[in-house]
């Protein structure tokens, strides 16, 4: 069974940075697609920054491009997400996601595996 453990979450003012972190165990193979999702209550969960591992393709959500960056880890599954520039609006949970495959890359519907989610909030 994959299990994913995401940190780094915390509280930050507006333009300061976070790092969030995710590690995968259970799996016997590279897991293809790792990323990150975000959702606020009331609404649906968002796609943020996926990464193809095997070829360091990146896709990102329009709202957060520029300002994010999602990056694989030296260890096997493992991925962070750099957030700079954060605003009010980037507050929400979030989710560390991964996949074998299949499905939109930033569509949350496309994922089989997820964390428990770390809270992110950004004071205005």
């Amino acid at each position: 069974q994959v299990q994913l453990v995401e940190s780094g979450g915390g509280s930050v003012q507006a333009g300061g940075s976070l790092r969030l972190s995710c590690a995968a165990s259970g799996s016997p193979d590279h897991l293809p697609y790792m990323g990150w999702f975000r959702q606020v209550p009331g609404k649906e969960r968002e796609g943020v920054g996926v990464i193809f591992v095997g070829t360091g393709i990146t896709y990102y959500a329009d709202s957060v491009k520029g300002r994010f960056t999602v990056s694989q880890g030296n260890a096997k599954n493992t991925v962070s997400l750099q957030m700079n520039s954060l605003k009010p609006e980037d507050t929400a949970m979030y989710y560390c996601a991964a996949t074998y495959g299949g499905g939109g890359a930033l569509d949350p519907r496309s994922y089989n595996y997820w964390g428990q989610g770390t809270q992110v909030t950004v004071s205005s």
